[in-house]
């Protein structure tokens, strides 16, 4: 009897340690999209982003292959994750989907899509695609980069060469008279601060075109689905 009775408080004990166990372990986050582009050679050489999709906070890495790695953060509008988590569902998260074009093309550098949720993690290489829903994630992810490296130079600007703030503002808007898009994320407070802070009054007010790039990227994105009503189905429309 004796025997019984402790056997089944061992078990009632077991039974409580394992359901507190299961109880301590924290629930999977939300979901991450990550792009990444290595191609040696060209510079940058190595770019990467990382979205979360239940988070504005995004992180960026963009250098050459002999600078020592490490990210950094920036934002990116839940406009524009929807959008991106919705191009990342139509490729079923890139679970066994083959995107390279196959034909001998010139080398444009290896991308990476990957899908991490909780245990579940899928990628997808390719050097070059002709498919739509990549096509315009990879539209996303470039801008994105593109619009993280204005930004490092505006600062690099304001810190060292104030005088070259127009200067570099005037590439953004030529960046953005070649691309016709601007997948920008929210306010980039080193942009604005390059024509609000009392540190640059000796810096020219902001030409035409900067203010063209401020009314175009700097604020809120309204129409984050602009891209998808694209007639080609691959371009992205100028955000307002």
């Amino acid at each position: 009897m004796k025997t019984s009775l402790l056997r089944f408080f061992l078990l009632i004990a077991a039974f409580s340690i394992a359901a507190s166990a299961t109880l301590a372990v924290p629930a999977p986050s939300g979901a991450k999209l990550t792009f990444r582009r290595v191609f040696k050679g060209s510079s940058p050489e190595f770019i990467e982003i990382t979205v979360r999709e239940d988070s504005d906070t995004a992180a960026y890495e963009i250098r050459q292959l002999d600078e020592d790695a490490g990210s950094l953060p920036f934002q990116v509008s839940a406009a524009w994750r929807t959008k991106m988590f919705d191009l990342a569902a139509q490729l079923k998260h890139f679970q066994g989907q083959d995107l390279d074009v196959h034909r001998k093309i010139a080398n444009l550098g290896e991308k990476t899509f990957r899908w991490e949720s909780g245990p579940e993690v899928h990628e997808a290489k390719f050097n070059y695609t002709l498919n739509s829903p990549a096509s315009q994630l990879l539209q996303i992810f470039e801008g994105l980069a593109r619009q993280q490296e204005h930004v490092d130079l505006i600062s690099r600007r304001m810190k060292y060469d104030r005088l070259g703030i127009n200067d570099a503002l005037l590439q953004f808007e030529s960046d953005l008279n070649r691309s016709g898009s601007c997948p920008c994320s929210t306010r980039s407070p080193a942009i604005r601060a390059s024509w609000t802070s009392p540190a640059n009054a000796l810096v020219p007010s902001p030409s035409a075109s900067a203010t063209r790039v401020r009314e175009h990227c700097i604020t809120p994105i309204g129409r984050a689905n602009a891209a998808s009503k694209s007639k080609s189905g691959t371009g992205l429309s100028v955000l307002k």
